[in-house]
C-alpha cells in the first residue's frame, strides 16, 4: 500500500481516528506522517511504549495526573521492592517478581484487554501438535462432563463421556 500522502513511498504507518464516531483511516510513509506532525513527538521513530502502557492503565500519558479510574493506583505497593503502581506505569517494568502479585488486581483487566484472557495457552505446531490438541480436547470435554453432571444433565453427560472414550482410545492406540 502507497502513502496516501505523497502516493511514492510505502505507507508504513497507519492510524485510525474516530471523531464523534465517525471512523477515518490514514495510511502514510513515516517521512509524510512527519510532516502532518502524526508521530508522537520526543520519540525517535514516534512510538511511546509509555503512552500505549499508560492508556491501558487508565493513566494520563503526560504523567501529570490520573484519570478518576486510577485514582488509588498511587496507594498500591510492593511490600518486597517498595515500587507504588504509579512508579511501575511511569517505567513499564516491575521491581521484582513480587510486584506481580502486589498489582495482580489491577493487571488481570490490562491482561484481558491487551490478550483477550489472563491464562496463557500458546500455540500448538501443526505438524507435532496432534496428540497436544487431543489432550487439551479431552481436558474440555471433561470439564464440560462434570458441568453437565452438576447440572444434572445426564443425557448430555453420557454423550460426552462417550467422546471422552474415544479420544482415550485414539490417544491409546496413537
Amino acid at each position: 500500500m502507497l502513502c496516501q500522502e505523497c502516493g511514492k513511498r510505502p505507507a508504513t504507518l497507519h492510524f485510525t481516528k474516530i471523531v464523534n464516531g465517525e471512523k477515518t483511516e490514514f495510511h502514510f510513509c513515516e517521512f509524510c506522517a512527519r510532516e502532518k506532525g502524526e508521530l508522537i513527538p520526543g520519540t525517535s521513530n514516534g512510538f511511546s511504549i509509555h503512552s500505549l502502557l499508560s492508556g491501558l492503565l487508565d493513566l494520563d500519558p503526560s504523567g501529570k495526573g490520573q484519570t478518576p479510574g486510577a485514582i488509588s493506583a498511587q496507594s498500591l505497593r510492593c511490600e518486597e521492592c517498595g515500587m507504588t503502581y504509579s512508579q511501575f506505569s511511569k517505567v513499564g517494568r516491575f521491581g521484582c517478581s513480587s510486584c506481580y502479585n502486589y498489582f495482580s488486581d489491577r493487571l488481570d483487566p490490562l491482561f484481558k484487554r491487551v490478550h483477550g484472557n489472563t491464562a496463557h495457552i500458546g500455540k500448538v505446531p501443526k505438524r507435532s501438535g496432534g496428540r497436544i490438541k487431543l489432550k487439551r480436547r479431552l481436558d474440555e470435554l471433561k470439564k464440560e462432563l462434570q458441568y453437565r453432571i452438576v447440572r444434572e444433565e445426564f443425557e448430555a453427560a453420557a454423550e460426552i463421556r462417550d467422546q471422552i472414550r474415544e479420544l482415550e482410545k485414539n490417544m491409546a492406540q496413537g
